[in-house]
């Protein structure tokens, strides 16, 4: 475990680690250790998560004297809904577990928030550990604490902000993920270049493509910095009263796309944000804030990548603009009724604005529908 990176999220007496590497989920046992009051762990996972990582998880754990209780829910987004959060908070506690045990969430984005949102509600709060097995999940939803489900008005509408105790990034489960997936969630990576990092864009542009083959170094660095500026971020705005929204660059856009599209197999939200980063790259170029080159190198770099860059690459029927502009109006990002952007000056200079004109968004939505 040399090549293991860590990154510590400094909360005060909430702060933990990030631990990236190899092996970690074979290895937990060595990690979880220093945090168990008794020698007993509940896993929440998927159908598809248990397939390919539950038994090597279980296996390293009951060999080091700790028993292991799991529950499997369904894979997909439709997961992160009451039923299922009902069922997984009723069978904690039918499993008996008090506020010095641990709760394990062993999945994606999906699991993590509904085993986090568990926790921050079960006995008042019992702690949890996220050992995220998707990149999405990696390099954005296991850091910071958000916790939450889907309600029918939209996305991660209920929740809390709960704290892991640690996260667990195995960057060998990265092996398990399709192509699509993977680029999926690279679509959160990418995104932390644009709106803080340029000299980590100009890294991706060079080394994305064979991080994306496989390399397993440079994924371990490619999540090791994303995770890094994701914890800065989370250290000086728990709560995202300011810094912290700069994470949801491409999120309004994207969120809007996603809810266009029925939440399907036909946008995953990774590709939503990277449809939405370009889009808050051109709407910036538009108003003047940034020169106009810098939309051109986005949705370059995600034609690189072979993914999704604009809406002619989602497929099937989108709403007219004024339609997705109102969807844009059901994020939580909106503050007072009014709806907030995340915009840039340029690759790596992000900032939040509610000074965007109604008319020049719909304009670059007319213009990306017409490209579609």
């Amino acid at each position: 475990m040399s090549d293991l990176a860590q990154v510590r999220v400094d909360l005060g007496a909430r702060s933990y680690d990030v631990r990236i590497g190899q092996g970690l989920i074979a290895g937990a046992a060595a990690h979880l250790n220093p945090l168990l009051a008794r020698p007993r762990v509940a896993v929440v996972t998927d159908e598809n998560v248990a397939a390919a990582h539950l038994d090597i998880l279980r296996a390293g754990l009951e060999g080091a004297g700790i028993a292991v209780s799991a529950l499997t829910l369904p894979a997909g987004e439709q997961t992160k809904g009451w039923p299922q959060f009902s069922r997984t908070v009723e069978w904690l506690l039918s499993e008996r577990i008090e506020r010095g045990d641990l709760v394990i969430a062993l999945g994606g984005g999906v699991i993590g928030d509904l085993a986090g949102f568990a926790a921050a509600v079960l006995r008042r709060g019992v702690r949890f550990v996220q050992i995220p097995t998707s990149l999405l999940a990696q390099v954005d939803s296991s850091v910071g604490g958000k916790t939450g489900i889907n309600a029918p008005q939209g996305k991660n509408l209920i929740g809390a902000f709960h704290q892991p105790s640690l996260v667990l990034a195995d960057i060998g489960a990265l092996d398990t993920l399709s192509r699509r997936e993977f680029l999926s969630g690279y679509g959160e990576v990418v995104k932390y270049g644009m709106l803080g990092d340029a000299a980590f864009f100009a890294w991706l542009e060079a080394n994305g493509p064979a991080l994306a083959a496989g390399d397993a170094a440079l994924r371990a660095e490619a999540v090791r910095r994303s995770v890094q500026m994701k914890a800065d971020l989370v250290a000086r705005d728990e709560t995202e009263q300011g810094d912290r929204a700069l994470l949801n660059l491409g999120h309004t856009f994207g969120h809007a796309l996603e809810a266009a599209t029925g939440y399907s197999q036909r946008l995953l939200h990774g590709e939503g944000v990277a449809i939405g980063c370009a889009l808050a790259f051109e709407t910036s170029a538009r108003l003047g804030l940034c020169p106009q080159e810098e939309p051109g190198r986005v949705r370059a770099h995600l034609t690189d990548m072979g993914m999704k860059a604009d809406l002619r690459d989602i497929d099937g029927d989108l709403p007219d603009a004024e339609a997705l502009f109102d969807l844009m109006g059901q994020d939580k990002k909106v503050v007072a009724g009014t709806l907030r952007f995340i915009l840039a000056r340029g690759i790596g200079d992000a900032f939040v604005t509610a000074d965007v004109p109604r008319e020049v968004v719909i304009g670059v939505l007319n213009d990306a529908l017409a490209g579609h």
